[in-house]
């Protein structure tokens, strides 16, 4: 496929979104996660299917799909956890990184964000673009305050990027103090001082996330399993700019219970 199919294939592109709890949908989204976590990532997800990543917190999460509509292919998935049904698996899955005490304190809903992924043939601005579109969307739908989440850095490295990358963060980005939390298990220190004036490749996924008003809430912890590091983020859904509130609305989302 030459330069100029490839883009025209990718300009030709409709994707929608959809919401869903319907099993056999979830079940489509643990196959990519899986593909994308364990195939790509090498990360030792402890499937007990062979090709899903599943957890007990998918049950009684929505789940957001985009999907190609030219081929029905799903594209890229989160899932989003209310705090209302967070009780029923006894806390956000976020709990089993970090100390959320001081958010379990603040006024308002607060929201989950998780296991996001994107297949490699759509990662570009328009897929990531309608993905947090229809996560804000629902923010708003649902009446929620705080949306958190783990944002992942690969440590393939052995932790060099990540820890310019959360360094990087932590100057540009971090959260007022009672937002902060405390991370289970610290990410291994390196031996040699990180260089935080050089350009840092902050991932796609998290760049969005900062571009939405996100602010990370303090120290990485090491995910063992996924082998990666992870920063807590919090969106404060009042801080939403006027440009993306306005630019979400206008967003075609699909629901299916």
């Amino acid at each position: 496929m030459t330069p100029q199919t490839a883009r025209a294939t990718r300009l030709a592109r409709r994707l929608s979104t959809a919401i869903t709890r319907d099993p056999s949908q979830i079940e489509i989204a643990q196959r990519l996660r899986y593909a994308i976590f364990s195939e790509e990532y090498g990360s030792d997800l402890g499937a007990t299917t062979p090709g899903l990543d599943a957890d007990p917190h998918d049950a009684i999460c929505d789940h957001l799909m985009v999907i190609d509509e030219a081929s029905g292919q799903l594209v890229a998935t989160t899932r989003l956890l209310h705090q209302d049904r967070a009780r029923q698996a006894g806390g956000f899955y976020s709990k089993s990184e970090f100390d959320l005490d001081r958010l379990h304190r603040l006024p308002g809903i607060t929201a989950e964000l998780g296991r996001t992924c994107v297949h490699p043939d759509y990662r570009s601005g328009a897929t990531i673009g309608l993905l947090w579109a229809s996560v804000a969307e629902y923010l708003l739908n649902e009446g929620v305050d705080y949306l958190i989440g783990c944002a992942s850095i690969s440590m393939s490295d052995g932790g060099l990027k990540a820890w310019r990358i959360a360094r990087h963060l932590q100057r540009e980005y971090l959260s007022d103090e009672q937002f902060r939390v405390t991370p289970v298990r610290q990410l291994p220190h390196l031996t040699h001082t990180v260089n935080i004036d050089r350009p840092v490749d902050v991932p796609a996924l998290i760049k969005a996330y900062m571009r939405l008003g996100a602010r990370v809430c303090g120290e990485p912890c090491w995910d063992p399993e996924f082998r990666c590091a992870d920063l807590l983020v919090i969106l404060e859904v009042s801080q939403l700019t006027d440009r993306y509130s306005r630019h979400f609305m206008r967003q075609p989302t699909k629901t299916a219970r």
